[in-house]
């Protein structure tokens, strides 16, 4: 296996795209074309505005259409920024409004079958956001080399199960155990959300990677919008464990 695949920190970010884009300090001739924190954060609370907004008006008016095309469309805008990361200023945000299309249909699927489930589910993915920031901020936790291998790995097989049993479901078989409500499937959804939160850690530390390399500054708008894929990952394990736990 390739060391880059070990040095990766996010599926759609890694030290090596990282380095590729480095510019070098001494080259600069203007401080405001390269990467800082706060314009990372100010383009990342932009990019929950875009899919908030979008996420309401679809949970509002939840259609299978708006399903289809918001995850179709985000799924697209993510691989275009991720093979073209100088596109992230557009990328992203089409990302967010496309992502809100699907995360409201969801939501209001979601929302017939629990009354408070949405709010549940907000309110644990944004508490995981603080502690994971608490976590890293402290040190508590060091994003090494090995935790970076051991993280993307466990969230390489998780999608890698995720994707077969959607293959699957068009076969009319689903993955044993993963969509159960026992006590197998609830332990199953709280390690799945163990390994997304650990992907919060490795999104913090691009952040601090891409401003120390002096990354250009539309990778503000690339380390939001891994950010963002993250935490919606985690709302909607969050909602799946959830319902599993309100099923009788």
């Amino acid at each position: 296996m390739s060391n880059s695949f070990f040095s990766s920190k996010n599926p759609i970010l890694n030290e090596d795209k990282l380095k590729s884009l480095h510019t070098s300090q001494d080259s600069l001739t203007d401080r405001s074309d390269v990467m800082t924190i706060s314009g990372a954060i100010n383009k990342t609370l932009i990019l929950f505005v875009i899919l908030l907004v979008s996420s309401v008006l679809s949970f509002m008016m939840p259609t299978m259409f708006m399903l289809i095309v918001g995850i179709i469309g985000g799924l697209i805008a993510v691989l275009v920024a991720s093979f073209k990361p100088h596109t992230s200023a557009i990328a992203a945000p089409v990302y967010a409004g496309f992502e809100g299309m699907a995360l409201g249909t969801i939501s209001a699927m979601y929302a017939g079958m629990m009354d408070g489930i949405i709010l549940q589910a907000v309110c644990l993915t944004f508490g995981t956001l603080l502690s994971m920031l608490v976590l890293y901020k402290s040190g508590l936790i060091t994003v090494t080399e090995k935790f970076r291998a051991g993280v993307m790995m466990a969230t390489g097989a998780i999608f890698f199960v995720y994707l077969i049993s959607f293959i699957g479901s068009f076969f009319g078989w689903n993955m044993p155990m993963l969509h159960s409500n026992g006590m197998l499937g609830i332990g199953i959804s709280l390690a799945i959300i163990a390994v997304a939160a650990m992907n919060l850690l490795l999104d913090f530390d691009n952040f601090d990677k891409a401003a120390e390399s002096n990354a250009p500054k539309y990778m503000e708008w690339f380390c939001g919008l891994s950010l963002m894929v993250t935490l919606v990952w985690l709302y909607l394990e969050f909602l799946r464990l959830l319902s599993k736990l309100n099923r009788d």
